[in-house]
């Protein structure tokens, strides 16, 4: 096909919803590739879940290799036992302790621990050490977040009864490394006076995530990002911009800002819709941070509207750069569907530390998407996860105006106020039964919906400055 040809297809599709619309829902379900088999895993020998392949990157045999570069790579490593186990410096009951000695890996910049039984807790301590890629220096130890079940799928949900779903801790980012080190070990606890172990999920597996390149290059300063020059979109790429065709032309790699002014004139146009008008934020798309369309299940999710927005931390430590974020993401992503076997990845957003705001699950940024952030409140909420650690932390002034935007532009196309509160039905969690109305304010941290840290003390204590913020931008 010529290149006028394609240019004049790629007018049309950008111009015809019908078209966009058969895009998204042309698409027949499939689910992601399962993770390894339990007798591959079995070995020591590090293996990629998405396609069960050795780690070392050599095809199964018979297999010839692909010439295409690919966009991550995932090793998962099974954890051994570590000896010596003995008591612990006080002469106390050693606890069980699993890990995965120093060694040399492929390539990678993101590790987390997952097990089997997505109900199980992992009630310990998870710490890991890496070598710099190409350097013989390595890290001190650092601890990886261990209570990871609140960012989960509703019990009873589809997404969470798949029996793909597994137990995880929060993903840590550790940049460029090809070393690793891990040892988890049980926490002992002590009920009337005597100390009783706690022992360990079964299955735990060492994940090291490589988040590659992207299928295209994140858009480089504040313009108009120009996606002439990439490769055709696939047909999972298609579906997923197609969804956003009234905001974007389909295979751009951020949505635009719009003035207060425009926004009120689109929303005018949409019939029965109660929207309290604010400006749209620029928001990069998951084309624009190289999402590989290929790893998430083709249909969208949708619940019916947006009435609270839940604020997360992703727990994945502070040390990247904002020119890391799209590679965090991807990671997280990977991390998220191949390792802990989701749909997608589990936020509706995602903002870094220099207040860029990304479009995270797939389905329409402007549309009620069923996310994986809040176990038990999913449904009719969004997620918005600051990418970072904000325990102690102080989160950005530009995050917490990205947030702030965001949440203002997105409530108000549902008639949100942004500073109001508002009900929701619990679908089960450890705060609330299900089927219980609780009574939220619209802009809520995770810790409001589920017994947890998140998103940090640092960053949940800016949610009052964020309701304010976000109200003034709804002009309220």
């Amino acid at each position: 096909m010529t290149v006028p040809k394609i240019m004049r297809m790629r007018r049309f599709l950008a111009s015809s919803i019908g078209v966009t619309c058969a895009a998204a829902l042309s698409l027949p379900l499939v689910l992601p590739a399962s993770p390894a088999s339990a007798a591959t895993l079995a070995s020591a020998a590090p293996v990629n879940p998405r396609s069960g392949e050795p780690a070392s990157g050599e095809p199964a045999s018979g297999e010839p290799r692909s010439v295409e570069p690919l966009p991550g790579s995932t090793q998962s490593i099974p954890l051994a036992p570590l000896v010596p186990l003995g008591g612990d410096r006080a002469g106390g009951p050693a606890a069980p302790e699993q890990g995965v000695t120093r060694r040399g890996v492929r390539s990678f910049s993101m590790v987390g621990v997952v097990w089997d039984d997505p109900e199980t807790e992992l009630r310990g301590r998870v710490q890991v050490r890496t070598r710099a890629t190409g350097t013989a220096r390595w890290s001190g130890w650092q601890d990886i977040e261990t209570h990871n079940q609140e960012h989960a799928a509703d019990p009873e949900s589809a997404e969470r009864a798949s029996g793909r779903v597994r137990g995880s801790t929060a993903p840590l980012w550790v940049g460029a490394s090809d070393g690793v080190e891990l040892r988890v070990r049980a926490e002992i606890e002590h009920r009337t006076g005597v100390p009783g172990v706690q022992t360990l999920p079964s299955g735990l597996r060492l994940e090291l995530v490589d988040p590659g390149v992207g299928a295209e290059p994140p858009p480089v300063g504040g313009g108009s990002a120009d996606a002439s020059r990439l490769e055709p979109l696939t047909a999972e790429a298609a579906a997923a911009s197609a969804v956003n065709a009234e905001l974007a032309p389909l295979g751009a790699l951020e949505i635009p800002a719009l003035s207060a002014r425009d926004a009120e004139q689109q929303a005018a146009a949409e019939p029965g819709v109660a929207a309290r008008v604010a400006p749209r934020p620029t928001i990069v798309t998951r084309r624009g941070w190289g999402a590989d369309e290929k790893l998430r299940e083709r249909q969208f999710l949708y619940t019916k509207r947006v009435k609270v927005a839940f604020v997360h931390h992703t727990a994945s430590g502070n040390n990247y750069s904002c020119s890391q974020a799209a590679s965090v993401i991807r990671s997280i992503y990977r991390y998220h569907v191949l390792s802990t076997g989701w749909r997608d990845i589990g936020y509706n957003f995602l903002i870094d530390k220099c207040g860029t705001i990304y479009e995270g699950r797939a389905g329409g940024v402007a549309k009620a998407v069923m996310g994986a952030h809040t176990r038990g409140f999913n449904a009719n909420s969004m997620g918005v996860a600051v990418i970072g650690s904000y325990g102690t932390t102080k989160p950005s002034g530009a995050a917490v105006t990205g947030i702030a935007k965001l949440t203002a532009w997105k409530l108000g196309l549902y008639g949100a106020v942004a500073n109001g509160k508002t009900y929701l039905t619990s679908g089960g969690g450890n705060l609330y039964a299900k089927g219980k109305k609780v009574r939220l304010n619209v802009i809520s941290g995770h810790r409001d919906g589920f017994a947890t840290d998140c998103p940090g003390r640092s960053l949940y204590s800016r949610l009052g400055t964020i309701r304010s913020q976000a109200a003034r931008y709804q002009s309220r």
